[in-house]
């Protein structure tokens, strides 16, 4: 079985090249979480949000993993976290080519 955790945050920049400059060491160390299936990095400018959708292999360390973060994200002064984990259901996401 597998876990989704959805997270995002108001984030006012910067975004693109920018971003990815800004962030790659955390990717690096984010890479390295237990359980990590993997993460897709998400950043909307127009709306002024950023986050991510996070792949675990199981729910403790997903529910360990996002209190982390938000821990984190926090301590960077960041507010309005939301964060939301879903069992992905493998059958139906492999019908609808998901690499799950």
């Amino acid at each position: 079985m597998q876990y989704l955790l959805q997270m995002d945050f108001p984030y006012s920049g910067p975004f693109g090249d920018e971003f990815y400059t800004q962030m790659k060491d955390l990717a690096g160390d984010i890479a390295t979480e237990s359980g990590l299936v993997y993460k897709l990095w998400t950043e909307n400018e127009d709306t002024q949000e950023a986050g991510g959708i996070y792949v675990f292999d199981n729910l403790e360390d997903a529910n360990r993993y996002q209190a982390k973060h938000t821990e984190r994200l926090e301590s960077f002064g960041f507010n309005g976290i939301r964060a939301k984990t879903f069992i992905i259901n493998q059958e139906l996401s492999a019908i609808t080519k998901a690499s799950v």
